[in-house]
C-alpha cells in the first residue's frame, strides 16, 4: 500500500474527533499529496463530484497483534463485539474509510493539487492511501440496518459558549467547533458534570455536559 497523502485538519489528537464522516458538516480540512501524486490529470473530472470517499490509515494505532473483539465508546466502553462489527480503529489492517464533501480542488496551491473536504472524522497528519468518488445510487442504502450504531441525537446538545471564550476562536473555525460539541464529544462512559477537553485549532477546549447543555468552560493556547 502506497501513502498518497496526508490529511490536515485541525485535531492533532483522537479526542473530541467527530465519531463519524458527515455529522460535524461545518469542518473542513484539507487533503494534500505527496509529491509523486501532485499531478494534475489525475484529478481531471473529479470536480464533477460532490462527495468522494477516503481511504486511510489508522496511524496511531498500528500493531503486530489484533484481537477478535473490541470495546466501542458507543456501548459505554463496556460491551465487547466483534472487531468485524466495528469501526474500530484496532483492526487486522489498520483502514479507515471515511464519506466526506468535496469542498473544491485547489490547482493553483503550492503543493497542489490539494482536495478541500469538510465533514471528515480524522485526526491532522493521517496517511490517506486513496480518493474515490462517491456514486449516491450505489452507495446510498437508506433502508439499511445500523445496529447498535444508532444515528446522533435528533436533539444535540445545547451549546453554552461564554462571549469570552468564544473570541479566542478564530472566527472562520466557531460554527465548525459548536457543531462538534453539539454531538457530545465525550466517550459514553463519561459521565456528567465531569470536566473534559479536547484540542483543536492550537487550543485546548474545556467543557462539562449536565443536563443537556454542554458548556465550555475554558479555551487555552496550546504551547
Amino acid at each position: 500500500m502506497k501513502i498518497i497523502g496526508y490529511v490536515r485538519s485541525d485535531f492533532p489528537t483522537k479526542f473530541g474527533i467527530p465519531r463519524q464522516s458527515g455529522i460535524a458538516e461545518r469542518l473542513v480540512s484539507r487533503i494534500v499529496f505527496e509529491k509523486e501524486y501532485r499531478v494534475r490529470e489525475a484529478f481531471r473530472g473529479l470536480e464533477e463530484y460532490s462527495h468522494i470517499w477516503v481511504l486511510w490509515q489508522f496511524s496511531e494505532t498500528v500493531r503486530e497483534d489484533w484481537s477478535p473483539t473490541v470495546r466501542p465508546p458507543k456501548l459505554g466502553g463496556n460491551k465487547r463485539v466483534g472487531v468485524f462489527a466495528t469501526r474500530s480503529p484496532f483492526r487486522p489492517n489498520n483502514i479507515g474509510l471515511s464519506s466526506v464533501r468535496l469542498e473544491k480542488i485547489d490547482f493553483d496551491a503550492k503543493d497542489g493539487p490539494v482536495l478541500y473536504i469538510s465533514g471528515a472524522d480524522i485526526m491532522d497528519n493521517t496517511p490517506v492511501y486513496d480518493i474515490k468518488p462517491y456514486i449516491a445510487y450505489t452507495d446510498s442504502h437508506p433502508d439499511s440496518i445500523c445496529g447498535f450504531a444508532l444515528p446522533p441525537d435528533a436533539r444535540p446538545l445545547t451549546v453554552n459558549f461564554p462571549t469570552e471564550l468564544l473570541e479566542k476562536i478564530p472566527e472562520g473555525k466557531r460554527e465548525a467547533l459548536i457543531s462538534v460539541l453539539e454531538q457530545d464529544p465525550r466517550p459514553g462512559y463519561i459521565d456528567d458534570d465531569r470536566r473534559c477537553g479536547f484540542r483543536f485549532a492550537g487550543l485546548e477546549i474545556g467543557f462539562r455536559v449536565a443536563d443537556g447543555i454542554l458548556t465550555v468552560c475554558d479555551v487555552e493556547k496550546i504551547g
